[in-house]
């Protein structure tokens, strides 16, 4: 069984590695939408595979270290194109929910990237 938990959060970036003339070199923001996936199996007494809040209690730092922020000033993000960022969240919450099994970003309402880990 896989659950999911969603968040959102605005943040500033730019790309500083596309090609010149790119728009998204120059500075802008986004309202990003982090999907965190966990799977595994559903306990019998309490019939879920984990409680929605922990999700919450996992992402919580993550979310405080990115909304409002300039993603580009933030220790590994000096890229932060979707894929490095999914990247990013994974590594950080993946201590704390051992059954992470994806991380979906968003920056916008058609395009994003799925995470599965290494």
């Amino acid at each position: 069984m896989e659950i999911f938990r969603e968040f959102t959060f605005e943040a500033a970036h730019r790309l500083p590695n596309v090609p010149e003339g790119h728009k998204c070199a120059r500075l802008h923001g986004h309202s990003y939408k982090v999907i965190v996936h966990v799977e595994g199996d559903v306990d019998p007494e309490a019939g879920w595979v984990m409680d929605f809040a922990d999700v919450k209690r996992a992402f919580k730092p993550i979310e405080a270290q990115l909304d409002h922020y300039y993603l580009n000033e933030i220790e590994g993000l000096e890229n932060p194109t979707s894929e490095v960022l999914a990247k990013w969240i994974w590594e950080r919450l993946g201590g704390d929910l051992p059954t992470l099994s994806a991380v979906t970003v968003r920056e916008t309402c058609t395009s994003g990237c799925t995470y599965r880990g290494e």
